[in-house]
Formats: structure tokens, C-alpha cells, sequence
């Protein structure tokens, strides 16, 4: 069974990513302080969880959590960073986006930078282990799934809203079919043979998502 919180006695946030795998589309994460006595019998790792009961459990959660924020990080700045920096950037752009300032925060996995001077602990496997890091699995798998849908519908030969950017043989097979979009993550081994080429049929690449390379969305308790 998964605990609420970590016995902190204060506020506590919980973080996840989704899409650090990817060789498409932004890493998306997400932050949730949940109230002290939520629990759901749904929530679980986003992982683990229908894609069905994960659609569920996104209202649930942006209803009843205390605070929910969303960020994406897109492919440049992850190509000028490192996925694994943007991922931990995400992160902190929740945070930052949060009302509540929490005075706790469990980080899904093992590696994390200081935010600010607010003491966190990493956890592996943490969005099986906490509700609050199971929630913000939650909403960053479905707020990355339905933008890998939308942006499928502009390059429908790579079937995004199917394997939602991971590197499946159907993708890799489109990719050098096709070459690369605006939306690859240049810096990932695309094929076996990095590719470099110039795109195929698809548009040449350029900035996405916002002219600063990166966007915030930040959702608060209706």
C-alpha cells in the first residue's frame, strides 16, 4: 500500500517526470501536495495504471490536491542540456509554480538538485511507494500523452499518439523513412547510426514551443 507522505510533519510536495525515454516531444513533470489523509484506490504508479484509470485519476487529483503544478521541458533545451538536466529542471519549474510552498519534497528516482534551501529526498521507485509522487506521475504521464496525440496529427507517419515518442521499431523505422522532425531530440541516438542527416518529407527542425526553448503550464486547484 502506498504511504501518503513520507511522515514529514509539514508540507510535502511530491515530483515525477514522464518521457525521459523519448526520442520525441518535450520530458514533462509535475508536482502535487496532496491533504494529509487523501488517499484513492486507483492511484498508483502512472506505470501500473489503464490508461482509462489514469484519465480518471487526473480530474480526481486536480480536484482534490492542495496544490498541482505542470511544466514542459522541450527537445532543444534538452538537447542543450541533457535529458537528465531537463528533467530535473521540470521539476523545479513546478515548484517554483506551486502556491503552497512546501517545506518537504520526495523526488521519484535517484538524483535531484537542491531547490532553494528546502530539504527533499530522492526515492527510487518512489511513485510506487507515495501517494504524492504517485499523483504527479499521474499527471505528467497524461498531460505528455495528450500532447504526443495533438502533435501526432501533424506528423501522423511517426504514430505518436501509439508509442507516444519512445523509440519503438515503428518509430525508428519512420525516422529513417522519413528523417527527423522539429519535435526530435537530436542529441538521442535516433538510429543505430546517429542520424545527422536533413530531414526527409518532414519539416526541417525549429523552436517549438516557446521562442525562450521551454514552457511552464501550471495548473492550480479549481
Amino acid at each position: 500500500m502506498l504511504k501518503n507522505s513520507s511522515n514529514y510533519k509539514l508540507t510535502e510536495c511530491g515530483t515525477d517526470e514522464a518521457g525521459r525515454g523519448c526520442l520525441a516531444g518535450p520530458v514533462v513533470a509535475a508536482a502535487v501536495i496532496l491533504p494529509k489523509r487523501f488517499k484513492h484506490v486507483l492511484l498508483n504508479d502512472s506505470k501500473i495504471v489503464t490508461r482509462e484509470n489514469r484519465m480518471v485519476l487526473k480530474k480526481i487529483i486536480e480536484k482534490k490536491a492542495l496544490q498541482y503544478s505542470v511544466s514542459f521541458v522541450d527537445n532543444f533545451k534538452i538537447d542543450e542540456i541533457n535529458i537528465l538536466n531537463a528533467s530535473i529542471l521540470a521539476m523545479h519549474f513546478c515548484i517554483d509554480d506551486l502556491k503552497i510552498i512546501p517545506e518537504h519534497i520526495l523526488v521519484d528516482g535517484n538524483r535531484f538538485k537542491p531547490y532553494k534551501n528546502i530539504p527533499h529526498l530522492c526515492v527510487i521507485q518512489g511513485d510506487g511507494k507515495f501517494l504524492n509522487i504517485a499523483a504527479a506521475s499521474i499527471l505528467a504521464k497524461t498531460y505528455r500523452d495528450e500532447y504526443m496525440e495533438k502533435i501526432h496529427e501533424e506528423y501522423p507517419m511517426y504514430n505518436w499518439k501509439q508509442n507516444k515518442g519512445y523509440p519503438t521499431l515503428e518509430h525508428r523505422a519512420a525516422i529513417e523513412k522519413y528523417g527527423v522532425t522539429k519535435y526530435h531530440r537530436m542529441s538521442f541516438k535516433l538510429l543505430p547510426e546517429q542520424l545527422y542527416a536533413s530531414p526527409g518529407t518532414a519539416e526541417k527542425a525549429v523552436p517549438t514551443l516557446h521562442s525562450s526553448r521551454f514552457t511552464r503550464r501550471m495548473h492550480e486547484e479549481r
